[in-house]
């Protein structure tokens, strides 16, 4: 008995420390020290929110650069993350890129498909493509658009990240980033008939 009242009473300062203190303080010091990473690194237009750095939407429109498919739900689905759980020789997932893979190429003929445009995150949230995956759908944004491919292409150039400090990830693209790049690149274009400079990325 006298060793019940001694564990009763670490569980709940534990529970105290690491349940409560802990994640209130952090989150109290992010918000102090990181105030737009901590609310979700949020984008907006206008005023609005229309989505986050962090969480890739789903575009489809052919004026509009794709990111990676999705698992999540019925496609980036934040509530529902996920990755197909499927094994790389399983037959439903070598179908579905056998098929991505072929439509892609009849959007961008002679040309490799980048592996980030039919392969799936595991988060299914995935917010970046790689340089080369944003490259490759220039063709059909730029004729969709009504737009040259060079200025087109010296967009997504603009817009590649680097690693982190040069050494940490990979070259990225974020996709939510580039399209509100793009939409105001063909806005410009329309409203100062063609004389427009490209946007700073």
């Amino acid at each position: 008995m006298q060793h019940i009242r001694p564990a009763v009473m670490m569980v709940l300062v534990m529970t105290l420390i690491t349940g409560l203190l802990y994640p209130l303080g952090f989150t109290a010091l992010a918000g102090a020290v990181f105030p737009r990473q901590a609310a979700g690194s949020l984008v907006t237009v206008d005023g609005k929110v229309i989505g986050s750095e962090l969480i890739g939407p789903q575009f489809t429109s052919d004026k509009y650069f794709h990111g990676r498919p999705s698992a999540a739900g019925n496609g980036y689905d934040a509530a529902n993350s996920a990755g197909s759980n499927l094994a790389p020789t399983a037959k439903k997932l070598k179908d579905r890129i056998a098929a991505d893979a072929a439509k892609l190429r009849a959007e961008t003929p002679n040309r490799p498909v980048p592996d980030d445009l039919v392969t799936a995150s595991a988060s299914g949230l995935d917010p970046d493509i790689t340089p080369a995956g944003a490259l490759f759908q220039v063709p059909r944004v730029a004729k969709a658009r009504g737009l040259p491919e060079v200025q087109v292409a010296a967009l997504v150039q603009s817009h590649v990240q680097d690693r982190l400090f040069g050494i940490l990830g990979e070259p990225h693209v974020n996709v939510l980033k580039l399209n509100l790049a793009l939409d105001a690149y063909a806005t410009r274009m329309r409203s100062e008939g063609n004389r427009a400079s490209l946007p700073a990325g």
